[in-house]
């Protein structure tokens, strides 16, 4: 599992269609937003197929960096190379993938259950029934925990929020829970 900073926060992904998503009011917001988590990852193109093809998330962004051009003018070869994806929204929730060519090869991630400094990814799908099997699928995913019904208590205590909760690690070792969210999402007004 990759330990990343504490400033690195989980994405909040792929809200359902029913629920629809929106900045909180205008009196309620403040001068932060989380607008992207970026994960160091071995390989873009083997994290692309669980991003992009198995979650369905778009690409935004896909560039080779860092090469620049040498004091004769000749272009040098690129160092690194970062892709961005989004689900629904074009400000917040981005997921980065970066892949720095000139890191010393990683060990094979560990896979284990995240502890304090670990990062948890949670990632909503409204389709997670059918989606679950193209994220098991995907090479180099592993499955923590198969769909499976848990239920959380609302903010105020005196209902439930029904969530179909799944968990994998990617081909990284990075915690991703994907859900989907049954009842109405903490912080969300009922009807």
């Amino acid at each position: 599992m990759k330990f990343l900073t504490t400033s690195t926060l989980c994405c909040l992904l792929l809200l359902p269609l029913s629920l629809a998503a929106a900045p909180v009011p205008e009196h309620e917001r403040g001068p932060v937003d989380v607008r992207r988590t970026t994960l160091m990852v071995r390989d873009i193109d083997r994290s692309l197929a669980l991003y992009r093809d198995a979650l369905g998330l778009t690409v935004i962004y896909d560039q080779e960096l860092g090469g620049g051009v040498d004091e004769d003018g000749n272009a040098r070869e690129p160092t690194a190379r970062l892709a961005l994806l989004r689900a629904n929204d074009t400000f917040i929730g981005v997921i980065g993938l970066y892949h720095r060519y000139t890191d010393p090869e990683a060990p094979p991630p560990e896979n284990r259950r995240p502890v304090s400094g670990d990062v948890i990814l949670v990632i909503n799908a409204t389709d997670l029934d059918e989606r679950f099997d193209q994220v098991r699928n995907t090479p180099g995913v592993t499955v923590h925990t198969e769909p499976e019904l848990r239920v959380y208590p609302t903010p105020d205590g005196e209902g439930e929020i029904p969530v179909m909760f799944s968990a994998v690690f990617d081909p990284d070792g990075f915690f991703i829970e994907v859900n989907q969210i049954l009842g109405t999402p903490a912080g969300q007004e009922t009807d």
